[in-house]
């Protein structure tokens, strides 16, 4: 019988995506789950909402980098000041989708997630992409994610996530149901094992919810 997929959309840029894969490697094995990475960039999702990311906001900024410092306590992983943020991720996630195998790809994710948050390297300078691509395995990558065909791939993939209902990052997605953010796991975990309390009848019942208010 094969292993169900668990689609794993993230961006670099996102702490909370870096929790969430370091996270992610024991709860696919207690569950037998085949991950499947799926780089998405955030400002893609924000612009198509016409939201603002946590970053952006200085509330919420210094919040979320204290909540994940919580986190990665929790987790014991490291967690610093980055080099930047927000950054531009095009470069890294470009490179996550550039031809390779399974267990490279992964490889892949967690040496440019801990070079972002665990290492303060600049993960949006092309250059140095490069080098933990090498370090990956995935070699020629500085010349490799300028193809057309690789940034066309992160298009399409970004219209993909959008088209799901993807809104935010981290989100991992398990047949037609998505779970949005590191706090989702527990929830994640009942449906996994057919627990879940979230009935069709209830969708409808809020779905038919109406608004009397508007900003």
């Amino acid at each position: 019988m094969s292993r169900r997929v668990l689609g794993f959309h993230f961006d670099y840029i996102s702490p909370y995506s870096y929790l969430a894969w370091h996270r992610l490697g024991e709860f696919a094995q207690e569950h037998d789950l085949h991950v499947e990475p799926k780089p998405t960039l955030l400002a893609a999702l924000l612009n198509h909402l016409g939201h603002k990311g946590p970053g952006e906001i200085p509330p919420k900024r210094i919040y979320m980098f204290k909540d994940c410092l919580r986190g990665a306590a929790e987790l014991d992983v490291p967690f610093v000041p980055v080099s930047s943020h927000p950054f531009n991720p095009l470069a890294s996630l470009r490179a996550t989708l550039l031809e390779m195998d399974d267990d490279t790809r992964h490889r892949l994710v967690t040496k440019l997630f801990n070079a972002t948050w665990a290492e303060s390297r600049d993960v949006g300078a092309p250059e140095v992409v490069a080098e933990i691509c090498a370090d990956a395995g995935v070699p020629d990558a500085l010349a490799r994610i300028k193809d057309p065909a690789i940034k066309k791939r992160l298009l399409d993939a970004n219209h993909e996530a959008i088209e799901r209902g993807v809104f935010g990052v981290p989100t991992m997605a398990v047949d037609d149901e998505l779970f949005w953010g590191t706090d989702s796991f527990p929830h994640l975990a009942r449906y996994l094992s057919g627990d879940d309390p979230v009935r069709p009848e209830d969708v409808e019942g809020w779905l038919a919810v109406r608004a009397t208010a508007k900003r």
